[in-house]
């Protein structure tokens, strides 16, 4: 029953302890499938705070009074099967990194969120300890987007963008070909 902020913010947390646990599951398997070294070492460093953020959701249950777990976060449930899709697609291995950082990033906007919403209860309850362990978390999950848009930017969309030029000069060539043969 959400009859006070106080239970509401338990359920946030709850929700949190979810989300995060879905992605202790889910950040091995995007791992696995980049190709780009960097990309590969951001999301097992990511995995790793994940795995902090957990216990850190553990500590804020108990200083809260609740139990962290007993919820399914669905939002998260469905950004992950989005993940999961595109780990069932073939391409070029830079834009399929382009795509896991895509959705990556999805699930990177979706903490910020709702970390910042579970700061703000917080803070109007004048929980002193929870916000910092929040806040916490909230600024590696920031960092954590920045670090993959920087991968972005600075590696993989050049790196697509190289294979799209490819491959249409590649088509060129296949087009002349049927050109001259038909002369």
């Amino acid at each position: 029953m959400l009859d006070t902020l106080k239970a509401l913010l338990q359920e946030q947390v709850r929700d949190l302890y979810s989300a995060e646990n879905q992605l202790v599951k889910a950040l091995p398997k995007l791992a696995k499938a980049a190709t780009s070294e960097t990309l590969r070492d951001a999301f097992t460093g990511h995995l790793e705070q994940t795995r902090e953020h957990v216990d850190r959701l553990q500590q804020i249950a108990e200083m809260l009074e609740t139990k962290p777990g007993g919820k399914k976060c669905k939002a998260m449930e469905g950004l992950v099967a989005e993940g999961a899709d595109v780990l069932e697609e073939k391409g070029e291995d830079a834009v399929i990194d382009a795509a896991l950082i895509a959705a990556a990033q999805r699930v990177e906007h979706y903490e910020i969120s709702a970390y910042g919403s579970a700061i703000a209860m917080a803070e109007q309850l004048g929980e002193q300890r929870v916000i910092k362990l929040l806040r916490k978390t909230l600024d590696e999950e920031s960092a954590a987007d920045e670090k993959l848009s920087g991968i972005s930017t600075g590696e993989v969309l050049p790196a697509a963008e190289g294979a799209n030029l490819e491959s249409s000069n590649l088509d060129q060539v296949k087009s002349g070909s049927r050109r001259s043969a038909r002369r």
